[in-house]
């Protein structure tokens, strides 16, 4: 006898259902298991890779060392100006106002600060 497609649907809600009990029961089992063994062994958060987890959920987090981005950010260096104030350091693309200011005949070494 073949199935209707709303039999085959049904059986699919109902293993769905099942696989659903099943996983939960192993993840509770799995739980247990790694609390038993953070227990046993006097792990953190911290000692699992979770210390800013467990901070966003109150729990204690192991303070973090400050990465290369932590590092105070370099004075920007100028090395021309013109009249309005606007700068250019040397590096990188000329800025569109030294571009015009050189296209007009002036030179670098107007724009120099000294």
């Amino acid at each position: 006898m073949t199935k209707s497609y709303s039999q085959i649907v049904k059986q699919i809600e109902s293993l769905q259902a099942e696989a659903e009990k099943l996983r939960k029961s192993e993840v509770d089992g799995v739980v247990k298991r790694i609390r038993e063994a953070i227990t046993h062994y006097g792990l953190t958060a911290g000692d699992l890779g979770l210390g800013t987890a467990a901070a966003k959920k109150g729990g204690t987090a192991a303070k973090k060392k400050p990465g290369p981005k932590a590092k105070a950010k370099k004075e920007k260096v100028v090395k021309f100006r013109n009249e309005q104030g606007q700068t250019w350091g040397g590096l990188g693309k000329r800025p569109q106002w030294l571009r015009d200011a050189l296209a007009a005949g002036k030179t670098l070494n107007d724009f120099l600060v000294k």
